[in-house]
């Protein structure tokens, strides 16, 4: 059906509804197309279906939760169990598991919530010139107001107008610059935002130390660090959270994405009990909150996939995949395909040292969906991939690479 009712997000507005893969169903880490082709889902949608698609045990508690309560709001008086109940899975699994969670829909409006958080923290202290809000290089944060203003990448915020004032931006490679504006500035500094690794930056890792770096740095100065975990959470980095990979504790961090393995849109954000002591003795009304706040349906699904992940090991699994991933890419690499590559557990991306739009196209026709960011292709697969599955993900890589080779 070629119809220009619905805008793709992230497309050119005018392309036709005919030029594009509709998807018709999934099983485990294949997709279906309408017309009958079948693919490795290399991105797990979009960073996030951590157990696959089609798993009957998230399915079946949606659709039970459909049948006793599908929604209903949680603003005061109003509570339910699977909101309180995800609240506590989430942050027992945590670094601040005597921490508080909200609950939103999208990983953009977890990030707003946070930035949010911060000013107002400051402000409960007393400290109202406390607004800087401090951004990374090739960060991404979501699409909100408040998200699209700490980009890192200025195409995502170019064209929009006037955004949140405010904000500075420090590279992501050296801690350095983020000491110099500290020394500088730090006063006004409320926090800083980071992704433990940079996913649509390209698959960014930390470099050695950065992050230990980022916390004194706000530790010493009063700011707080917020951890954008919406990627990197549930499992991908082989720990629950990335700040436990990288040995770093945030005051907060927002999460979304693997949460429910994308099958209901559910976030949050968890703050440490330090800023739950805050929020708790003022003593005037809350004024944040979403309509879909705590839902009832996503949060079963949140808590029928948390258990998923957990009773089939996926947190562990990652690491393993992160072997087999390297594995391939060094390779390529000794076969002269690629030129460099880096990642660690599920998460990954390959430099090809060109334009990798070709290469992606390629890989797509011979079967396997990942995305290009410039010289790159991103691969964040389900966590329940295979070995041999990984397997035919790099042969398929191989006669892509081999196709469009210049």
């Amino acid at each position: 059906m070629d119809s220009n009712a619905l805008i793709h997000p992230y497309s050119i507005v005018g392309r036709s509804e005919n030029e594009f893969i509709r998807i018709v169903s999934g099983e485990g880490v294949k997709l279906t197309d309408d017309a009958g082709n079948e693919y490795i889902d290399g991105l797990a949608s979009l960073w996030l279906c951590q157990i696959g698609h089609g798993n009957r045990t998230v399915i079946d508690a949606i659709g039970a939760q459909l049948d006793q309560l599908a929604t209903y709001n949680t603003f005061e008086p109003f509570s339910n169990g699977p909101a309180v109940e995800l609240a506590e899975m989430v942050r027992a699994r945590s670094q601040h598991p005597d921490g508080r969670v909200f609950l939103a829909c999208s990983g953009s409006e977890a990030v707003d919530t946070a930035l949010k958080f911060a000013r107002r923290i400051h402000h409960l202290k007393g400290d109202t010139d406390r607004q800087i809000i401090v951004r990374r290089s090739a960060g991404y944060h979501g699409v909100n107001v408040g998200g699209t203003s700490v980009q890192g990448g200025a195409a995502y915020r170019e064209g929009w107008g006037d955004l949140m004032p405010h904000v500075v931006e420090i590279p992501n490679d050296d801690v350095e610059p983020a000491a110099q504006l500290f020394a500088e500035q730090g006063d006004r500094i409320a926090a800083v935002i980071s992704e433990p690794i940079q996913g649509a930056g390209g698959v960014v890792p930390p470099p050695s130390g950065y992050f230990e770096g980022l916390r004194r740095l706000c530790t010493e100065h009063g700011a707080l660090l917020i951890f954008d975990e919406v990627i990197c959470g549930f499992g991908r980095t082989g720990s629950w959270f990335a700040g436990q990979t990288f040995g770093v504790a945030p005051d907060m961090f927002t999460f979304a994405k693997g949460v429910t393995s994308g099958y209901i849109p559910l976030a949050g954000v968890l703050v440490s009990r330090d800023i739950a002591d805050l929020l708790e003795a003022d003593e005037t009304k809350f004024m944040h909150g979403y309509t879909y706040s705590g839902h009832p349906t996503a949060c079963a699904a949140g808590i029928a996939n948390i258990g998923v992940i957990e009773s089939e090991g996926l947190v562990d699994r990652a690491h393993e995949i992160g072997d087999r991933m390297e594995e391939g890419f060094l390779a390529l690499q000794g076969d002269g395909m690629i030129d460099s590559y880096r990642g660690l557990g599920g998460i990954w991306a390959c430099d090809l040292g060109r334009d990798a739009t070709e290469a992606k196209e390629a890989f797509l026709k011979r079967g396997v969906i990942t995305r290009s960011i410039g010289n790159a292709l991103a691969f964040c697969p389900p966590l329940i991939i295979t070995d041999d599955e990984i397997g035919q993900l790099f042969d398929r890589l191989d006669d892509a690479l081999r196709a469009t080779a210049p």
